[in-house]
């Protein structure tokens, strides 16, 4: 295939990651001045730790970024992850230690705060370290950028200055959107206070805008004239997204439709500072079970710790990668969906055309962190040999002696070489499953008496299995069963019913597998002793 043929099938693809490759693309028809890469940037508020929120965004970036290296031939291209780091500590967070020394510091920039940990020199560096571990578990190609870094080297200086030759103008952008009181204590620069080190939410005076002095009143009631520059002032937060995004020539940016408001009034300021706005996408948030918003404090929906847990990264990516302006809900029931529906595509995509190639989701997922095309990467077309909720069913049916060896037992008489080491894959979701089993469906498998007419359909069923080869295929397995429950003297009414009674009877639950391939993995005389269990109900 030429470059040509697959530059014009991305330009024409409707994948959402090409969608916004092709408008940054159109916006940046030359490239960038000198041939600088192009910059995407993702953004983290220090005061807590990553969480499933923080990986979404920077894989979402990813997948845009790597689809704009395509869709343009190789462009280079940089992703920076920028941590807001000189902000000052609004509240104390419920989930560190030492929270009382916290206290003592509320208001001081994050980088001036001493770590409750007690493993880093400040409470921001302790969490822009667990910041980077996040995104290096997951192979995430960044460049790490600190705030306080920034200001502090003087690297915002200029930016600062254009923020104090704009004053008037972004003051007039920002106070229509305040409340009465906000609007009598807001400026665009906090400056921080010499005496406390904290930052100041107080009315400045500019004194002279290309020296970066100002004047403003300390906590103490002072009057103070200082420099703004080198890290003794920091921009409001949607002044400070304006000036960064002016002052990095960051070309694209995706946030949250809780923060629509903040990137107008955002991309207002960055005209005035003499930039514009990158291009970026607007996600919808996850919802929980109750389709209610995810929020740290309530401490509902799933955290990412909780979803590998029970699911693969892979299954978490491919959750993810779904249209974004879409809201989600995110909870484990879920997971074993995703765990299948990732490897039903993975298993396609080298037998796809093109234009469906550049559609499937692993096709992206498997060049978020690689430098080769999705179909040529290692792992595209692997299949796996036995869907995730077949293995549900299996761990279920084992109860209380189900364990990795007893589940690799019952494997072999599904599949060849059936040895963990062959199948690496496998082996993680049988730990999976064995977990999710035990917290969510084991609690709720009732397994229920057969009525008559099921019970004579059950011996029936084991009348034949108990005719035919220990090896018989799962497709055969699967004819028998067909054949029982379109038998009349049995009275279902349709097929469904008969596959939901012998869910209910056999495995407790109101879903299940395709039986034929449940009977070759369990084996036809454990599932004979089933029927008989169920009939002795």
């Amino acid at each position: 295939m030429s470059d040509s043929t697959f530059i014009a099938a991305a330009q024409s693809s409707k994948a959402w990651p090409f969608q916004e490759a092709q408008r940054l693309a159109k916006r940046l028809r030359d490239g960038k001045p000198g041939g600088e890469p192009v910059l995407f940037e993702t953004g983290y508020g220090p005061s807590g730790l990553p969480h499933i929120g923080t990986f979404q965004e920077v894989l979402r970036t990813t997948l845009v970024r790597r689809a704009y290296e395509a869709l343009t031939g190789g462009a280079p291209t940089r992703l920076g992850a920028f941590s807001d780091d000189l902000d000052g500590l609004r509240k104390v967070p419920d989930n560190v230690p030492n929270r009382e020394m916290l206290a003592e510091h509320l208001g001081k920039p994050l980088s001036r705060i001493p770590d409750p940990f007690g493993t880093h020199e400040s409470f921001a560096h302790h969490n822009n370290a667990r910041l980077r571990e996040f995104l290096d578990r997951f192979g995430f190609d960044y460049e790490f950028v600190s705030s306080s870094d920034r200001y502090n080297a003087g690297g915002f200086d200029e930016g600062i200055r254009k923020v104090l030759r704009g004053f008037d103008a972004i003051m007039d952008i920002m106070l229509p959107t305040l409340g009465e009181e906000r609007r009598r204590t807001y400026s665009p620069l906090m400056p921080i206070s010499p005496t406390s080190g904290a930052v100041l939410q107080v009315p400045i005076e500019v004194v002279d805008a290309d020296a970066g002095l100002i004047r403003f009143t300390d906590e103490d009631g002072t009057q103070v004239e200082q420099s703004a520059l080198g890290g003794k002032a920091k921009c409001q937060w949607k002044v400070d997204w304006a000036m960064r995004w002016v002052e990095l020539g960051v070309d694209y940016e995706m946030y949250g439709k809780d923060l629509t408001d903040s990137g107008v009034q955002s991309g207002k300021i960055a005209r005035v500072l003499g930039g514009n706005k990158p291009e970026g996408l607007i996600y919808e948030l996850f919802l929980d079970a109750k389709g209610e918003k995810i929020s740290k404090s309530k401490g509902n929906g799933l955290s990412i710790e909780e979803w590998l847990q029970y699911g693969s990264e892979e299954s978490l990516g491919y959750y993810i990668f779904a249209n974004p302006k879409s809201a989600k809900q995110l909870h484990a029931g879920v997971i074993p969906k995703a765990i299948d529906d990732y490897w039903q595509f993975r298993e396609k995509l080298p037998e796809q055309e093109l234009d469906k190639q550049l559609g499937n989701p692993v096709w992206h997922l498997l060049r978020a962190n690689a430098a080769v095309d999705g179909p040529d990467a290692p792992g595209a077309g692997d299949k796996l040999p036995v869907p995730f909720s077949l293995l549900l069913n299996l761990v279920g049916v084992l109860g209380a002696e189900g364990s990795r060896e007893a589940v690799w037992s019952y494997l072999a008489n599904y599949i060849e070489d059936a040895d963990p080491a062959a199948h690496p894959a496998l082996d993680l979701l049988v730990d999976k499953a064995l977990a999710y089993n035990r917290d969510f469906v084991a609690p709720t498998l009732v397994k229920r008496a057969p009525t008559p007419a099921e019970a004579e359909a059950l011996r029936a069923l084991d009348a034949e299995l108990g005719a035919v080869p220990a090896d018989m295929a799962a497709e055969d397995l699967q004819t028998i069963v067909y054949e029982i429950g379109k038998r009349e003297e049995f009275g279902f009414g349709s097929l469904r019913d008969w596959f939901q009674a012998l869910y209910q009877t056999l495995l407790g639950s109101a879903q299940g597998p395709r039986m034929g391939s449940f009977i070759a993995l369990y084996g036809i005389e454990p599932t004979r002793k089933l029927i008989a269990e169920a009939l002795s109900r």
